[in-house]
């Protein structure tokens, strides 16, 4: 089969649009224009197009005066009163076929019970965004030492299509072991098995990760700007 990235595709241009219209609608707060994930499940915010009128007056009504919130995979101009607070480079990956994936015995899945284990293996890592109820977005999987939650990895976003992974974590004394690796293959695996193709962000900066996903059978398709704004 070809390796051929998908360069045109919508859902991967505007992932949290298409994973709130189809696979996550059920978290969907918003309209026609705007939605957003409620605040302790994502802080994505998705668009039908940054080129619709009413795009940005259903922005600042959906998430209200004053507050702050993610602009993804876009980098709109600004309408006057919104404020540009930090913006942040990243590199979306997806997976080629040499990315087959494989199951791990060891891996163990990880539910609302685990949650404060969870939340305490990405406060130490910093993988990205992870929050009370993100693992109801999809199938999180973890490595346990002596019952300590030591690694860790998941799906996120569900565009048309794909599965994102994410929260790739694995504690500073477990490192060098392959176990960040065995659960990516095992999410891999778990992802294919339904239909759906791999894809996952990674900071631009973070070219040790990005060498390591190129590694398992990722490639990079694009970069991506996160940008934080404030409505006025």
């Amino acid at each position: 089969m070809s390796t051929t990235l998908p360069l045109a595709d919508a859902a991967l241009d505007a992932p949290a649009w298409s994973a709130l219209t189809g696979a996550h609608a059920e978290f969907a707060r918003g309209g026609d224009l705007a939605r957003t994930y409620p605040a302790d499940v994502s802080p994505f915010t998705g668009v039908a197009s940054w080129d619709e009128p009413g795009v940005w007056d259903a922005l600042g009504e959906l998430h209200g005066s004053g507050s702050e919130f993610l602009i993804s995979h876009a980098d709109p101009d600004l309408p006057a009163g919104w404020d540009e607070l930090s913006r942040g480079h990243g590199l979306q990956l997806v997976a080629t076929d040499r990315a087959a994936g494989a199951a791990d015995p060891s891996a163990v899945e990880l539910g609302a019970d685990d949650v404060a284990d969870m939340l305490a293996i990405v406060g130490r890592n910093q993988p990205g965004p992870f929050l009370a109820r993100t693992h109801e977005l999809g199938r999180y999987v973890g490595i346990r030492r002596e019952g300590r939650l030591v690694a860790m990895a998941g799906e996120r976003l569900h565009p048309a299509g794909w599965t994102e992974i994410s929260a790739v974590s694995t504690d500073a004394a477990y490192r060098r072991q392959g176990l960040a690796s065995r659960l990516v293959l095992d999410v891999i695996a778990h992802i294919r098995a339904r239909g759906d193709r791999p894809f996952l962000h990674a900071s631009a900066a973070n070219t040790g990760a990005v060498a390591a996903y190129e590694k398992l059978g990722f490639e990079v398709r694009r970069k991506t700007p996160f940008i934080r704004v404030r409505v006025p």
